[in-house]
């Protein structure tokens, strides 16, 4: 262990295990440690400053140090730290909370169900099909479709509709009744010559093509996220999910609307169903629902799936699903009141006056000589790096040219998230004219650095 760590770094490393993390290299190089935080930014041990431009990991959206959000949470803990929703029993608190989702999902909804995170409601939702789907006399209509480079969580049966191989290699996932179609990002996968339009076709060609090769019998449900996050921040093209709509009506196919990074504003819109035009069945939601002060997710269900649930815990005599902490009353009052600031704030058309300076400002690198595709919508965006602009090459995962812009990046005191080459960003839903400037101005001095640091290794395409 290196000796320039201090306490607080070696007592990380002996006892922390960290998810997302090359765990030989951490204990190695330690932990970067953040002691506090303040809007958009955070401090270290050391006082040192950095913008948030993840806004964590895509979820406090409010920043940080919302005195009503502390406020909230202090309040109930004082009048009801706990209390359970089993047995027919719950408290004012999450019927409140409940009641107020329904009223501003983007289609009608019947039902909320709460669980502490986003994976939960993934993997809840997918109860909640096969159950459905049981009650409907369907035993055999239980494959759920995914997409390549989709992220739905970590739990097993979210991993296993993650798109992305590290989700599951050596976890022996996916389970059996998943699988995956076609990523839609046309600058990747779209061939030669190929048009938006073009490309949305065939992909719904291609959905239909496999729930016809599996049997549309056994086809439950399609997962995704309106805007993919964790892929890459991958924008589909403007009529792909009008198109897929169409099958999965066609076929009996529910929607799942991973509404876990998108919703809340961070669109430009309270849904990224709303941005993207999207009719969900289901939605699945948590992150921003707290600004992530308290860890909680929801499920959103129609009408007619709540029905086949009573149908089916009727002939049961129970519904036999849930957790300890499902709609926890401390976290319900702060998902309430982080709501009431979205709605008084008026954070949606926040975004949409400020989320088009980070698209512009971003935009500004689309000639960059490294960047391959600069992509976004409202407060997320990414910038893909290249070996080769006019070929599209990547650079080789080894090289780690992303990993090495993260570095470059902190350094200038600005937190990206580098999903292998591509640069990601989503700042909190707060940030003003002249920290998206300030953020803009940081990463191209990272990317300056990365520029001249790829010519250095030689591996750029032209130097």
């Amino acid at each position: 262990m290196s000796d320039r760590l201090n306490s607080v770094q070696a007592r990380d490393i002996a006892y922390f295990l960290h998810p997302y993390t090359d765990l030989k290299k951490h204990e190695e190089v330690g932990p970067m440690v953040i002691t506090r935080g303040d809007g958009i930014y955070v401090y270290d041990e050391e006082g040192n400053e950095f913008i948030e431009g993840l806004s964590g990991l895509w979820c406090t959206a409010l920043g940080f140090g919302e005195q009503r959000l502390v406020d909230a949470a202090t309040a109930e803990m004082s009048k009801l730290p706990f209390f359970y929703s089993f047995f027919g029993r719950g408290h004012d608190v999450g019927v409140d909370l409940a009641e107020k989702l329904i009223s501003i999902a983007p289609v009608p909804m019947s039902k909320v169900f709460f669980t502490s995170s986003g994976s939960e409601a993934n993997d809840t939702a997918v109860k909640l099909i096969w159950y459905y789907n049981n009650s409907r006399g369907l035993p055999k209509k239980k494959k759920i479709i995914s997409r390549i480079k989709a992220y739905h969580g970590v739990t097993i049966a979210a991993a296993s509709l993650c798109g992305l191989p590290v989700n599951h290699q050596d976890f022996d996932l996916p389970i059996p009744n998943i699988y995956h179609t076609d990523c839609p990002h046309a600058y990747r996968f779209a061939e030669p010559g190929e048009s938006d339009e073009a490309f949305a076709t065939r992909l719904a060609g291609n959905l239909e093509q496999m729930i016809l090769d599996e049997g549309p019998e056994t086809v439950a449900a399609f997962f995704a996220e309106p805007i993919l996050g964790a892929g890459g921040v991958l924008v589909p093209p403007a009529t792909y999910y009008a198109k897929v709509q169409a099958v999965l009506k066609k076929y009996d196919v529910l929607f799942v609307c991973d509404e876990v990074i998108n919703g809340f504003g961070r669109t430009g819109n309270m849904w990224g169903a709303e941005t993207r035009n999207i009719k969900p069945d289901i939605m699945t939601i948590a992150k921003a629902l707290t600004s992530a002060y308290l860890p909680m997710g929801a499920v959103l269900i129609s009408d007619e799936i709540y029905q086949g649930l009573v149908q089916e815990s009727e002939k049961l005599g129970i519904f036999g699903h849930g957790y300890t902490y499902t709609g926890h009353p401390v976290c319900a009052a702060v998902a309430l009141e982080a709501i009431k600031i979205y709605q008084e704030r008026d954070i949606v058309a926040r975004v949409q006056d400020v989320g088009p300076r980070l698209q512009t400002g971003l935009r500004q690198y689309a000639d960059h000589p490294l960047v391959g595709e600069v992509r976004g919508v409202g407060l997320m965006a990414a910038v893909e790096l290249v070996k080769d602009k006019a070929t599209k090459e990547a650079f080789e995962p080894s090289h780690a040219v992303g990993a090495y812009f993260g570095q470059r990046s902190i350094h200038y005191g600005l937190i990206v998230r580098s999903i292998g080459d591509s640069i990601c960003l989503a700042p909190p839903l707060i940030v003003t004219d002249e920290q998206v400037d300030d953020v803009l101005e940081r990463f191209g001095r990272a990317l300056e650095d990365t520029t001249a640091w790829v010519h250095e290794q030689g591996i750029a395409a032209v130097a």
